[in-house]
């Protein structure tokens, strides 16, 4: 059974993106926030707004704005799915580097010891894992919508 099957919408087989994008769109945006919040809560890795010094939590913000300019871009049909694939590549990829990778900025530790709770500690990191698997889900479905266009 496919996960189209399951929608309370229909899932066109032409080029352009379907109404799943945007869920695959929203999902991370709302785990971003969440993550977002987390750096609040826990006090590390915070910057500019909350604290004058700018760096990556600043630069992280600029996703919002990059994900509306995204869907309205896709609404207006000015992009398809290879475009969704880059931006979800890219996002997924950005994560991966800065929280899991060997050179991450914010390695699991920093996101889990700060909790006085280990279970809050492992829930935060666990909210950055599904954040960071469900842009490579959206990036999945992106490029089989792109391969897709490109054999029709």
């Amino acid at each position: 059974m496919d996960i189209e099957d399951w929608l309370p919408f229909e899932v066109s087989d032409d080029t352009s993106l379907t109404p799943l994008v945007y869920v695959f769109a929203a999902v991370p945006t709302v785990l971003g926030a969440a993550h977002h919040i987390d750096h609040i809560i826990r006090g590390n890795h915070v910057g500019w707004p909350l604290i004058p010094e700018v760096n990556a939590f600043t630069y992280s913000l600029a996703i919002y704005p990059l994900i509306g300019v995204s869907i309205y871009l896709a609404v207006s049909d000015r992009v398809e799915a290879r475009y969704m694939t880059v931006f979800f590549a890219f996002s997924a990829a950005v994560l991966a580097f800065f929280h899991v990778s060997p050179w991450a900025v914010e390695p699991p530790q920093d996101v889990i010891q700060p909790y006085g709770n280990p279970v809050f500690g492992y829930l935060a990191f666990a909210v950055l894992l599904a954040l960071i698997a469900s842009a490579v889900i959206g990036c999945v479905y992106s490029a089989m919508l792109w391969q897709q266009s490109k054999s029709s």
